[in-house]
């Protein structure tokens, strides 16, 4: 089904409004907007890109980033909506992810054209040259390592906090995720890894994050840390763990031992 940009007033169920990575929400009851402040904030032109999805029954806008909440209404950060693990969750992850892509993608990079909403895909296409293009989604491993009733955590460089969290990374071209797990251990930590077991998945629209979550047993091998990547990395058990990821994440889920 495609993605449509629909007339003011011809809304669909669940509104979707978004600055930056904040989901406009009632003050009181945070339930989402009506259609009366989705008309007001492209009659105030306040939104930068907006559209409908008929089949998953929502409207999406990007609001411009200087667009004050309306009376009664205030932003909360989508990351929140993973903790509280509310009903319209994965339908606000999704339209997030798609409206992060559409930013991105005005002008296609064969011909240089203009793009438009494709009519029968989730896809733009080119105006000209007639070549479509698809949302992108990007596969990445999460890996909870165990020792003897203990769980391996690092604490990342790139992140700036004392959070401790799993090894994770991207899939690279050739390589099964399970590669991609043993690959991305050793290169942070330098340690070899042994019965690597999928156990779930989870969107992560941080933009387009497919995180593939996995659990494996320490092999082999002492510390050699990946300075650019990680500044720290122990041992824990669950009953006495440092700071770590905020619920609704995987990495929550598979450090408290959930899945």
């Amino acid at each position: 089904m495609p993605m449509i940009t629909t007339r003011a007033g011809d809304f669909y169920p669940l509104h979707l409004l978004f600055k930056n990575a904040s989901l406009l929400v009632d003050e009181k009851t945070e339930d989402l907007p009506d259609d009366q402040t989705i008309s007001k904030c492209l009659e105030h032109l306040l939104v930068k890109d907006w559209f409908s999805e008929p089949e998953h029954a929502y409207t999406a806008l990007l609001l411009e980033e200087n667009a004050p909440a309306p009376a009664g209404y205030k932003f909360i950060p989508l990351r929140a909506l993973f903790d509280e693990e509310r009903p319209y969750s994965p339908k606000a992850a999704r339209a997030h992810a798609l409206l992060c892509w559409r930013s991105r993608t005005h002008f296609c990079s064969a011909c240089g054209a203009p793009l438009q909403d494709d009519k029968f895909e989730t896809a733009r296409s080119c105006m000209m040259c007639s070549e479509q293009f698809f949302p992108t989604i990007a596969p990445a491993v999460i890996v909870l390592i165990e020792k003897e009733g203990s769980v391996l955590l690092a604490r990342h460089s790139q992140k700036n906090t004392d959070v401790y969290t799993c090894l994770a990374g991207y899939v690279e071209h050739g390589e099964s995720a399970e590669e991609a797990v043993a690959r991305e251990v050793k290169e942070e930590v330098g340690i070899t890894i042994q019965n690597i077991r999928y156990i779930t998945s989870q969107s992560w629209p941080f933009p387009d994050q497919l995180m593939l979550a996995y659990k494996a047993e320490y092999k082999e091998g002492s510390f050699h840390l990946q300075a650019d990547e990680i500044d720290e990395v122990k041992w824990f058990t669950r009953d006495n763990l440092p700071s770590i990821p905020k619920p609704g994440s995987v990495a929550h889920k598979l450090i408290m031992g959930l899945i």
